[in-house]
């Protein structure tokens, strides 16, 4: 089977795209790419869908982006298996028309009406066009990839069937096994300070540990960074990084002992189980997370969970593990991710649904 990887996606910005590039390789007779990255983070994507100006501007810089893929694209022959990286709600249209004979497996992570309506941004006109935009990148694609059964239920009935379950999954530089750690108890959260993600409920229990052992690194900004850092204020125990490049962001969080994954309440907290639960895991750390359904089906019982939305149960949590040993905990989370979300691991179902399309012989 002859894969080519194509879009505008950002491989440094958003890993995902390399746990399926890195996991169909061992699968596939070959693996190439056709990419060229946008240079726009998920929160910069977001907001342009937000309004109808931005969307606009966003659709004109994907078209340049564009005219450059369409001439890289010759250099490849027609392939079987065509994958559109996350986020390819654009890119998945022209992937359609330039190989309309190939299988088109669209990485479908993030609905676009959804996170508008999860972060409270963008008028009605902006949600509607959003979720146009959904139906038409998922309606055009002949597989369509989620990373949950709960993001699999939101795709309509018509889609389902084509619809496959991959985890998230990490890359192998995020594995770095546990060490001894002497001194305070480390945490970290790294993040874009989203509704989804409950950095406010992180804040009020760090004013909860006042005067606890415990250091924490807040990592990154965004929607609820000012009123974290209203809450929290200027602590010698809370170190503040407003950007940590991608290859160093490994080394860092595997530097802790444990990892926030998210504490949100909101409709869509509900239905993820976080990128940086996955990685904080492979980095060797306990990771504290919000109690889910889909959390608990891709974690077991490896991770620390508490209510969402809960400041007073993750001050608990974090109390609880500041007064044990966290050595066993922290070797079973990693043994646990080297199990579960090597790349070569999430692909299967991935893998086995390509098969099975080809069997059957529908493709365009």
């Amino acid at each position: 089977m002859k894969i080519l990887f194509f879009g505008t996606y950002d491989a440094g910005l958003h890993p995902r795209v390399a746990v399926l590039r890195d996991g169909l390789a061992s699968h596939a007779e070959r693996v190439d790419e056709c990419n060229v990255p946008l240079g726009a983070s998920t929160s910069d994507k977001v907001g342009a869908v937000g309004g109808v100006v931005g969307l606009a501007s966003l659709a004109l810089r994907v078209l340049g982006g564009w005219v450059r893929l369409i001439a890289r694209s010759f250099r490849h022959r027609r392939p079987e298996v065509v994958v559109v990286g996350y986020m390819g709600h654009f890119d998945v249209l022209l992937a359609r028309v330039r190989y309309p004979r190939s299988t088109v497996v669209l990485d479908h992570l993030v609905f676009a009406r959804d996170t508008l309506e999860d972060r409270n941004i963008g008028s009605g006109v902006a949600r509607a066009l959003a979720g146009w935009l959904d139906l038409a990148a998922i309606a055009v694609a002949d597989i369509v990839v989620v990373d949950t059964e709960e993001h699999g239920e939101q795709v309509s009935d018509a889609a389902r069937a084509k619809t496959v379950v991959v985890p998230v999954g990490v890359t192998d530089t995020w594995f770095h096994e546990p060490t001894d750690r002497s001194g305070p108890m480390s945490v970290i959260f790294f993040g874009l300070y989203t509704p989804l993600q409950g950095a406010t409920v992180i804040g009020e229990a760090i004013t909860r540990l006042r005067g606890e052992p415990i250091r924490f690194t807040m990592v990154g900004t965004g929607q609820d960074y000012s009123a974290v850092r209203d809450v929290v204020g200027d602590r010698p125990e809370v170190t503040w990084i407003d950007w940590v490049d991608g290859e160093d962001l490994p080394g860092l969080v595997a530097a802790h002992s444990v990892c926030l994954g998210v504490f949100g309440a909101t409709p869509k907290a509900r239905r993820i189980a976080p990128t940086k639960a996955y990685q904080g895991m492979a980095a060797g750390c306990l990771v504290v997370t919000s109690d889910t359904v889909p959390q608990r089906r891709m974690f077991g019982e490896t991770v620390v969970y508490v209510p969402a939305g809960d400041a007073q149960g993750l001050e608990k949590a974090l109390r609880d593990a500041q007064a044990r040993d966290l050595s066993f905990e922290r070797e079973a989370s990693y043994e646990w991710a080297r199990r579960h979300f090597v790349p070569d691991a999430v692909v299967g179902g991935l893998v086995e649904h390509l098969a099975m399309t080809h069997r059957s012989g529908r493709r365009r």
